[in-house]
């Protein structure tokens, strides 16, 4: 199932390993007023193209990342200032319509939002999520976990056919 926003622009980022926050080679991918400002239809979108919809809220305001899934979030209201990869990270504000597909290990902290600032979230079909912060001991655990997370069916925003199998390079 494909959005039904005209085709998004979608803006690769690669944030490197910093020694703390491990990242990812793969790209976090950031997909411009991709989605409509409804949190059922982005949940839809996402559960129709195996990324099921798991909840509505926004993010936290410290640094944390998932070493067993990917995540995607699809902005249904407001706006914030996000930081990607750590400390030393890419910043980059998400308004509604936005998505950020963050794959395992990228770190994201929300620097500041609007009062309304929403989200929905979600996590490829099958991918269980956990919480880790870049605290001494998670590595090389959690390396271990970020090599092993599968690869996601599909886009979550632009189905089978979409930009994250092209950038993710995954056949």
């Amino acid at each position: 199932m494909k959005s039904d926003v005209d085709e998004p622009a979608v803006r690769p980022i690669v944030l490197q390993d910093d020694g703390t926050f491990p990242n990812n080679p793969r790209p976090l991918l950031l997909y411009v007023q991709a989605v409509p400002a409804d949190p059922g239809a982005i949940e839809r979108l996402f559960t129709a193209n195996h990324w099921p919809s798991a909840w509505r809220n926004g993010v936290y305001p410290y640094h944390h990342y998932h070493s067993s899934a990917h995540e995607v979030l699809g902005v249904y209201s407001g706006s914030a200032t996000v930081q990607f990869g750590g400390p030393e990270g890419t910043v980059v504000t998400i308004r509604a319509g936005d998505v950020a597909v963050i794959p395992a290990g990228v770190a994201h902290k929300c620097l500041e939002s609007s009062s309304d600032f929403r989200v929905v979230g979600a996590y490829p079909q099958g991918q269980r999520w956990d919480m880790c912060y870049g605290k001494a001991g998670e590595r090389p655990e959690v390396d271990r976990n970020i090599a092993a997370v599968p690869d996601p069916q599909a886009d979550p925003v632009q189905g089978k056919e979409g930009a994250l199998p092209r950038l993710w390079q995954i056949s």
